[in-house]
């Protein structure tokens, strides 16, 4: 298989070709064709001699970057190829068992991505980032760089405006969906969190209902709660709850129950070990009570996701998508 990258600066090529690296894929880049050339030649490695160099190399056969990077490719090998900036590039890579991969973000995230690299060479305001974008994207001269048109050609894109972790998967998947051997049965992330769920809900010491709720943020555990008596309080299945242990009509008596909920448990342990909380997500095997809905909104979580209904549910999900907080239903697939 032979994965070819293209797409604008900083939008991710390098990290997508490192990653597939890591996956026993062998790296190639045009621009090595390039820098070769201008190495023979004496002369420095700059993007400006690059750019001339690659279509000064074109004018004469506007596929021999790419036809100098086939003649080093071998059968039963993975190959990324990078650099991929030409129409007749493209081209000359489909006649083999070839997918052109367009990767992209949005520009300002990329000029950031930019500055932050801190090339001497590089823009330094964003309207002279966006003058650069101009003069590469398209070109009159067909033997010359054009993105555009080289994107235009991609059967694939990917779309960088996240995480490392995101953009991982996004590749894993494409790898899944472009050859078999790269299948991983994998679960979601919805379905990662909520099992982790579960297994919480299995410490619980309620006599009615073993329930756990964990909060997440950046894709990382930082709080577990599963419901039960309060710390240092007789445990509700040796007695410690009278309402539990006389197995109360759900939603009756609920002053009555000294238990304390998964998400409150889960919220009240981050402050007790000093865990900001806000903007994270909280994953609950059952929609929050009406106390818990108010400790979430006041806690500034932004998202709560949740298996299965509590007893009046409605009131509760109404209060939290009127804060603004982000509520679905797990549903697994």
């Amino acid at each position: 298989m032979i994965i070819g990258l293209t797409g604008e600066n900083c939008a991710g090529k390098g990290t997508v070709a490192d990653y597939l690296k890591k996956k026993g894929f062998e790296y190639y880049s045009l621009s090595d064709v390039v820098r070769d050339a201008l190495a023979k030649e004496g002369k420095e490695i700059t993007r400006d001699n690059l750019i001339k160099k690659a279509n000064e190399l074109r004018s004469k056969d506007a596929s021999v970057l790419a036809k100098a990077v086939v003649t080093k490719l071998k059968q039963n090998k993975n190959y990324v190829v990078d650099s991929i900036r030409n129409p007749f590039e493209a081209n000359e890579l489909m006649k083999l068992k070839f997918t052109l991969v367009y990767i992209t973000a949005p520009a300002q995230l990329r000029f950031e991505r930019m500055l932050a690299r801190n090339r001497e060479q590089d823009p330094k305001t964003f309207k002279e980032f966006l003058a650069l974008e101009n003069a590469e994207r398209a070109n009159k001269d067909g033997k010359k760089q054009n993105i555009e048109a080289t994107a235009a050609l991609a059967s694939k894109t990917l779309v960088n405006d996240g995480d490392f972790s995101k953009l991982y998967d996004n590749i894993d998947h494409l790898l899944a969906e472009l050859n078999g051997d790269f299948m991983v049965e994998r679960p979601s992330w919805d379905e990662y969190f909520m099992s982790i769920a579960s297994v919480v809900a299995s410490r619980s010491n309620c006599m009615k209902r073993k329930v756990a709720a964990i909060i997440i943020k950046d894709k990382r555990i930082i709080s577990t709660g599963y419901n039960g008596t309060p710390r240092g309080v007789k445990n509700c299945n040796e007695d410690g709850c009278e309402r539990c242990n006389t197995h109360t009509e759900s939603g009756k008596n609920l002053a009555d129950c000294v238990c304390s909920h998964g998400e409150e448990n889960a919220i009240v342990q981050s402050a007790y070990h000093g865990i900001a909380i806000k903007g994270s997500s909280i994953y609950s095997t059952f929609s929050p009570c009406l106390l818990c809905t108010k400790m979430i909104i006041n806690a500034g979580i932004g998202e709560v996701v949740y298996n299965a209904e509590y007893p009046l549910a409605d009131q509760t999900i109404k209060l939290l998508k009127e804060a603004g907080i982000v509520v679905r239903k797990y549903e697994k697939k």
